[in-house]
């Protein structure tokens, strides 16, 4: 994460938006009496509200980690995504 103080955020502020959006990643802007603040894109911003949703039920976590712990295994398997407009 990339920290730039909030005067140089502040004469920079499209810059910094853009550079948060390429490279994708959060910007910490830090102020002297203030608490700090986090820039990230909207698509970055969104993925962390999904992943919170989806771990804050602890039996869909437990769901999710055995999971990937059977994919790590090897246990996982292919297939095709059905499509809902063939019938």
């Amino acid at each position: 994460m990339r920290t730039i103080h909030f005067s140089d955020a502040r004469s920079n502020l499209k810059a910094v938006m853009d550079q948060a959006i390429a490279d994708h990643d959060a910007v910490l802007i830090t102020r002297r009496d203030a608490p700090n603040v986090v820039i990230m894109s909207q698509e970055q911003y969104d993925s962390w509200m999904e992943t919170m949703h989806l771990l804050s039920s602890p039996a869909n976590a437990a769901r999710l980690m055995r999971s990937i712990q059977q994919h790590r295994a090897g246990m996982a398997e292919k297939h095709e995504l059905i499509d809902p407009d063939i019938e």
